[in-house]
């Protein structure tokens, strides 16, 4: 059997959906791994690292996709490469089904089998493949770094003989993987760290990683089954609004992380919030590519706003392609290797699997 993989949009994304240290896991089980030519040599992985590991390459991508019983990529592919996918082909990836509806149910009338991996069920056995923690936790991490990076002040509190410089006040909006990794990582730079989430189950994590969190009075456990964030009332958003306005006035920088999935993100700084904060404020929006959390978030851009700077990103992963990939690399291989009838050496897509289940797209 064959698993194929090309060279995804570089305007959009810089990841890689196998490196060459997962292709010799696959080639245990009995795959053949074919690549396009140059697939990861935009990473400084030349074609040669994955052929001393028994990858076959390329330069024909038309051929790979029609030849390949499996295709993994990071999202999904452009018009004229989907039109090659056959009947009984697997395509894995970041499909994103909500956005890619119409696209995703023609080829599902072709018989393509199609999965996509930011559906994985929040269950014990999952955590291996799960794409949305690994990358969010990169992600989280980023976002202090470059928000620190475009701050104009120190971060620690620093004593000396001219006086005393104090720490930089952070403010995380969400308490998921990206905002606990956020937390944590502005904590070792010597930030005072605030945080909030509808869910009251993050309380515990946020303190344990020397936060202080935010919490609504008389706010309820907002949290869906499968651990993601419910939407809120309008008297919670009232509420939250409030303590968020007055939290505002004594923040540096605030790094947003809020996210529904499937939905547009939620509103949380609104415009007349963002007067709050001191000229030189750093806001830092992951939710961007959703909409954004705040009023002004643009896409790519940096928007300054009465001497707060705004900042969107659309994909902060591309910055950090390398650790992305190799994280997203892993997670693919534990998910084909779930979806491997190793007894038997096919593919079995068995819809009792939990797993499986979730994520397929019919």
């Amino acid at each position: 059997m064959k698993i194929g993989s090309i060279l995804e949009n570089q305007k959009f994304e810089k990841r890689v959906a196998i490196m060459p240290e997962i292709v010799k896991k696959y080639i245990s089980l009995g795959f053949e791994i074919l690549l396009s030519k140059n697939y990861a040599s935009h990473l400084g992985i030349n074609d040669e690292e994955y052929l001393k590991v028994g990858a076959k390459i390329s330069s024909d991508e038309n051929e790979i996709l029609n030849s390949s019983d499996i295709v993994v990529q990071l999202g999904i592919l452009s018009d004229d490469k989907s039109s090659l996918i056959k009947e009984n082909q697997i395509l894995i990836g970041v499909l994103n089904p909500y956005e890619n509806k119409k696209k995703l149910e023609d080829l599902a009338k072709k018989k393509i089998n199609l999965f996509s991996l930011e559906l994985l069920p929040r269950i014990t056995r999952a955590q291996s493949m799960d794409i949305l923690s690994s990358q969010a936790n990169l992600a989280g991490y980023k976002a202090v770094v470059d928000s620190f990076a475009s701050f104009e002040k120190a971060i620690p509190m620093m004593m000396t003989a001219a006086g005393t410089v104090p720490a930089a006040k952070v403010l995380v909006v969400g308490a998921g993987v990206a905002g606990l990794q956020a937390i944590a990582t502005a904590k070792r730079m010597g930030a005072i760290v605030f945080a909030t989430d509808v869910r009251m189950a993050s309380k515990e994590q946020v303190e344990s990683l020397g936060g202080k969190f935010l919490t609504v009075e008389g706010s309820e456990n907002l949290e869906t089954e499968g651990g993601y964030a419910k939407e809120t009332s309008d008297e919670f958003k009232k509420k939250q609004e409030d303590l968020l306005s007055e939290t505002l006035k004594k923040i540096d920088i605030v790094i947003c992380t809020a996210l529904i999935p499937g939905k547009k993100a939620p509103l949380i700084i609104k415009d007349n919030m963002i007067s709050n904060l001191q000229s030189g404020s750093i806001i830092y929006d992951l939710a961007a590519i959703q909409g954004g959390n705040t009023a002004f978030t643009e896409v790519d851009n940096v928007i300054n706003k009465n001497g707060v700077k705004i900042i969107g990103e659309s994909n902060i992963l591309n910055k950090l392609p390398i650790s992305a990939s190799s994280l997203y690399s892993k997670n693919m291989f534990n998910f084909v290797d779930n979806l491997f009838d190793k007894k038997n050496k096919k593919i079995n897509i068995n819809l009792e699997d939990e797993i499986i289940k979730k994520t397929i797209i019919k």
